[in-house]
């Protein structure tokens, strides 16, 4: 399984960017997906998840509002709407896939991870 994450760049604060992520592979079962965001020295932080069927979501509180989070079961594509950005958001970010049907908070949770693509926000 793989995962791209596609779609980072730069933009300006109180923007709006919206980052995917295609999945790849032998794809078995359901699965849910997950993004997170890092920056150097800190812990990766999870932002987001929703479960194999979109039903089921669930949103950090630092995003809660702002990003929002969907899925394309048919093309095997997640995608990370993100607006009102603000400069805390720069980072990269990450999504990740887990074996399970239920959305998943934990990165321990997550199986799969893609290479991640890098968020800018600017002043």
């Amino acid at each position: 399984v793989q995962l791209q994450a596609s779609g980072g760049g730069l933009v300006q604060a109180g923007g709006s960017l919206r980052v995917f992520c295609a999945v790849s592979g032998r794809i078995l079962s359901s699965y849910s997906i997950g993004w997170f965001r890092q920056t150097p020295g800190k812990e990766r932080e999870f932002l987001t998840s929703i479960n194999w069927n979109g039903g089921r979501t669930s949103y950090a509180d630092s995003v809660k509002g702002r990003f929002t989070i969907s899925r394309d079961n048919a093309k095997n594509t997640v995608s990370l709407q993100m607006n009102g950005l603000k400069l805390d958001d720069s980072a990269v970010y990450y999504c990740a896939l887990s074996r399970s049907i239920g959305y998943r908070t934990l990165a321990a949770e997550y199986d799969y991870w893609g290479q991640g693509t890098l968020v800018t926000v600017s002043s």
